[in-house]
């Protein structure tokens, strides 16, 4: 059986689902020994920030939320100070706060998750997508590799240094 995926916008109506997915992300990256997000970020008020801002996206399955992200078109000012040279210097969407639920465990999802996000590019004519993860979060990593995103250099946020790619996208 093929499931069916869609992305949509969050709403005020998923908060809670959006907190206990990123939550199980919480558990999760500190059971595999990673550093990321254990530090009392990201928290509910985030979610809310990414929803008033129209940044929160949900990942629905048969009617139920598997995954969120934050996308944003606006780009990311920590992006600036690359300690290393990206792919291209124009108009991107950055991509923060992945994170896939554990409670229903669907393999392939956080790729299925960023390819519809190369499909909301490709529709708003934006042709690049900048992402940054934590070193040790291994996951993320063997996604951003299997899907072609290309390792530019390091960038700081929140204090820390996060390691940066980019995927250039073409028009079919």
């Amino acid at each position: 059986m093929t499931r069916e995926f869609t992305l949509r916008k969050a709403t005020n109506e998923d908060k809670d689902r959006i907190w206990e997915i990123l939550q199980q992300a919480i558990a999760l990256r500190k059971q595999d020994g990673s550093q990321q997000w254990q530090d009392g970020y990201p928290n509910p008020s985030v979610i809310q920030k990414d929803i008033d801002e129209g940044y929160g996206y949900v990942f629905v399955s048969d009617g139920y939320i598997v995954a969120y992200m934050a996308v944003i078109f606006d780009g990311e000012p920590a992006y600036n100070a690359l300690e290393g040279q990206w792919l291209s210097n124009q108009d991107y969407v950055v991509v923060h706060r992945v994170a896939v639920a554990q409670d229903i465990k669907t393999k392939g999802t956080a790729t299925l998750l960023m390819k519809e996000l190369e499909a909301l590019a490709l529709a708003r004519d934006v042709f690049s997508i900048k992402v940054d993860t934590n070193f040790d979060n291994k996951a993320m990593l063997r996604v951003l590799e299997k899907l072609g995103y290309q390792y530019c250099g390091e960038v700081y946020l929140r204090g820390a240094a996060r390691m940066a790619f980019e995927k250039l996208l073409k028009k079919d």
